[in-house]
C-alpha cells in the first residue's frame, strides 16, 4: 500500500510508500527482549512524550483489538491483550505499564513519515468498454527459484528464466485469461499496484475489494523521479495528482513511462466488509492508528508515538499507532508510512504526506534492556530526553 507526495514521493523516490504488502503471520522479538532498533545504544526511555495529552486515543482500542484477535498476536501483546482495558481507560493504562524508548539514526538525519491509503475506483469483472485496464492473479507459470527470485516456467519444456517485466507482460499479454478485474482508468490501475489494494465499484452496484498478493520479483522504480529527471515535472511540485495528470495529458508517452517500473504486482480477491484492508500483521488496518514500518527494526504489532506535522499545514500531528503493515520501500527505523483510510480525500492527504517525524517506540516497563549486538542496523536509541513543550518535530 503507498502514494505519492509533494517535493519526493513514493513515485519520485522508492520510499514513500508501503509497496507490496504480504499477509504472512511476520515472526516477531520474543516478549522479553528489546528490539535491536533501541537495544543497540546508550540511551534511556524519556519521561515526557510531546503532545501526549493532544490525542484524544480514538480508534486506538479498535487498531489493538483487531491484533489480540489474532490466534496468536504479536509479542509482547500475548500477555498484554488479556489486560487490555475499555477504550477510555486505554491511554491510562499505556501511560502505566509502558516505557518510551526513542528512535535515531546514526547519521542523525530526522525520521520520515509518508501516507498510503485504500483507492475508490469503478470496473468490471468481465471486460465491458475499450481503455479499461486489468490486474492479474498471480501466474500460475510463475515460481520461485531458491534464492527467492521470481522465474517462469516454460510449458512443455520445463526451462525457466526470469520472470518477465511491466512492459513484457503488458507488451506481450502474457497473462489473458488470468484477470481478476478490469479498471476503468489504466493510470489508477497503475497507482493500484503503488497503493496494494483498491476497492472497485462494479455495474451492478457491488463492491469488490483487492489486494496484494505478489509480484514479478524486479525492483520498484519511482516514475516521478523519471518524470523529474527528464523535465517533464518539477521536483518542487510532484506528487501523485501531477504525476497521474501528466500521464493523461500524454497517452503516447505515458505507457513508456509506466513501463519504467519493471516490478508488477498481482492481485486477489479480499473480503468485504467496512474495516480497512488488511495489512501484513493480518488484521484490518484503521484509519489514522496503522502504520507500515521495517520489521527488521521495529517489531509487527508494535505500539509507537509519532511527533511530527499535518501535511495541510503546519499544525502538529502526535499521536499513537501501532506498527501493522510493511511495505518494500519503508526502510528504517526511524521510518513509518501513515494509514489514511479509503477514498479521495484519505488519498488526497496521503499524497502530501513527507513530513520530517521524531518517533518512540513503546515497550513494556521492566529492567533495563541489554545492550544490542553491533552487527544489527545502523540504527540506535536516541541518547537525550525530549522536552513535551516542543511544537514541532526535532530536526535531527
Amino acid at each position: 500500500m503507498h502514494r505519492a507526495m509533494a517535493a519526493t514521493a513514493l513515485l519520485l523516490a522508492a520510499c514513500s510508500a508501503p509497496l507490496d504488502h504480504g499477509y504472512a503471520q511476520p515472526r516477531s522479538a520474543g516478549a522479553g527482549a528489546l528490539p535491536p532498533a533501541v537495544a543497540s545504544g546508550p540511551g534511556r526511555p524519556v519521561e515526557h512524550l510531546p503532545g501526549w495529552h493532544e490525542d484524544d486515543g480514538s480508534r486506538l482500542h479498535e487498531a489493538l483489538t483487531s491484533q489480540c484477535a489474532l490466534a496468536r498476536p504479536p509479542e509482547p501483546w500475548a500477555a498484554l491483550c488479556t489486560t487490555l482495558p475499555a477504550p477510555q481507560a486505554l491511554k491510562g493504562w499505556i501511560a502505566a505499564r509502558f516505557s518510551a524508548w526513542p528512535l535515531a539514526r546514526d547519521d542523525g538525519a530526522p525520521g520520515l513519515l509518508t501516507g498510503y491509503y485504500e483507492p475508490v475506483l469503478t470496473g468490471s469483472r468481465e471486460r465491458d468498454r475499450s481503455g479499461q485496464a486489468p490486474l492479474y492473479r498471480p501466474p500460475t507459470d510463475m515460481v520461485r527459484g531458491p534464492d527467492g527470485v521470481r522465474l517462469r516456467v516454460q510449458t512443455g519444456t520445463g526451462a525457466s528464466s526470469r520472470y518477465p517485466t511491466r512492459a513484457e507482460i503488458e507488451n506481450g499479454r502474457l497473462l489473458a485469461g488470468q484477470e481478476l478485474v478490469w479498471l476503468d482508468d489504466p493510470v489508477e490501475a497503475f497507482f493500484v499496484h503503488v497503493q496494494g489494494s483498491a476497492r472497485v465499484r462494479l455495474r451492478d452496484g457491488s463492491t469488490m475489494r483487492v489486494g496484494f498478493a505478489d509480484h514479478n520479483g524486479h525492483p520498484y522504480q519511482a516514475i516521478g523521479r523519471d518524470l523529474v529527471g527528464r523535465g517533464a515535472l518539477s521536483a518542487a511540485t510532484v506528487d501523485a495528482d501531477a504525476i497521474k495528470a501528466w500521464l493523461r495529458a500524454h497517452p503516447s508517452e505515458a505507457d513508456a513511462v509506466m513501463h519504467g517500473n519493471r516490478r508488477y504486482v498481482f492481485f486477489r480477491e479480499l473480503p468485504g466488509g467496512d474495516g480497512g484492508p488488511p495489512g501484513s500483521l493480518g488484521v484490518p488496518l484503521t484509519p489514522m492508528r496503522s502504520v507500515a514500518t521495517d520489521p527488521a527494526h521495529v517489531p509487527p504489532g508494535a505500539l509507537l508515538f509519532l511527533d511530527t506535522t499535518h501535511p495541510d499545514g503546519a499544525a502538529p500531528l502526535r499521536r499513537l499507532v501501532v506498527s501493522q503493515d510493511k511495505g518494500a520501500a519503508i526502510v528504517g527505523a526511524v521510518r513509518a508510512d501513515l494509514y489514511w483510510g479509503s477514498g479521495d480525500e484519505a488519498g488526497r492527504l496521503a499524497g502530501r504526506t513527507r513530513q520530517p517525524a521524531r518517533i518512540w517506540l513503546l515497550w513494556p516497563k521492566g529492567p533495563e534492556p541489554p545492550r544490542g549486538d553491533p552487527r544489527i542496523g545502523p540504527s540506535r536509541i536516541e541518547p537525550a530526553p525530549v522536552s513535551s513543550s516542543s511544537s514541532r518535530p526535532a530536526s535531527g
